[in-house]
């Protein structure tokens, strides 16, 4: 199985600049660069902040290009995102309890998103109704394997200021997963950096937004911008593996030969 995740969008207003980029051109291009070389892929899957600034402007634009997008979609939320805005635009996508979390049942295994956004705060959250939630969807996979995707970080990246802006109730959602005992993989947005590793046990990965980037800068009192290149992620997974490669779709580096 194929699938392709894409994070931190970060949409404003058609024609506005974000940090002297334009979000929505750096769509379009990651958008047409996944057709033209994934357009087999299962799902494409959008880790939030989908837009910067929570305005129906920026869901209308996103809509416009996802009706481009050849493989089908998921879209979760992040702490820039509007829950509300967003649903008042895919009106399509049907809340459960309340949240734009979903599952995706396939050859292998479950597939499950999970909102964390907290309307007004950074931080991501996982309340006793996502929690509760999250346990039934668990459940429900029984034996098969499972694949979350959440916008924040449960874990530390040893970036201070990025790593007191994650999910915090880490421990609580351990606690679900273990239970459970199948989880092969967690994938997450928010950091705007590219890492892979393990957190007690279950491998994770994050990747690059499509706007632009947090720097690679340890200092425990600051978060830089940097202008690296955007980046989209292709997933392969079967039952022996799961393999990322992170692509840097604007990179124009790699057009020589």
């Amino acid at each position: 199985m194929k699938i392709i995740q894409v994070t931190d969008l970060h949409l404003v207003t058609p024609g506005d600049m974000l940090c002297e980029l334009d979000p929505l051109k750096n769509l379009q291009a990651c958008i047409a660069n996944i057709n033209e070389n994934h357009a087999d892929a299962e799902l494409v899957i959008f880790t939030g902040d989908l837009s910067d600034t929570g305005g129906d402007d920026t869901y209308r634009a996103l809509a416009g290009e996802l009706e481009k997008l050849i493989p089908p979609y998921k879209l979760l939320l992040g702490n820039h995102d509007d829950r509300s805005a967003f649903l008042r635009v895919f009106g399509s996508v049907t809340p459960e309890d309340g949240f734009v979390q979903s599952v995706v049942n396939t050859a292998e295994g479950r597939l499950i998103f999970l909102d964390s956004l907290s309307e007004g705060f950074v931080e991501g959250r996982l309340d006793e109704a996502r929690q509760a939630w999250l346990k039934r969807r668990l459940a429900e996979a029984a034996d098969k394997p499972v694949f979350l995707f959440l916008h924040h970080p449960p874990f530390p990246m040893f970036m201070p200021l990025i790593d007191g802006l994650g999910l915090v109730e880490a421990d609580a959602l351990y606690a679900l997963l273990r239970e459970h005992g199948n989880v092969r993989h967690i994938f997450v947005g928010h950091a705007h950096r590219p890492v892979a590793g393990s957190w007690r046990g279950i491998p994770i990965s994050v990747i690059r937004g499509t706007n632009h980037q947090n720097a690679l800068d340890f200092t425990p009192d600051r978060i830089m911008t940097t202008l690296e290149p955007p980046a989209y992620a292709i997933v392969f997974i079967d039952r022996d593996m799961v393999i990322v490669h992170s692509h840097d779709f604007l990179d124009r580096t790699a057009a020589y030969r």
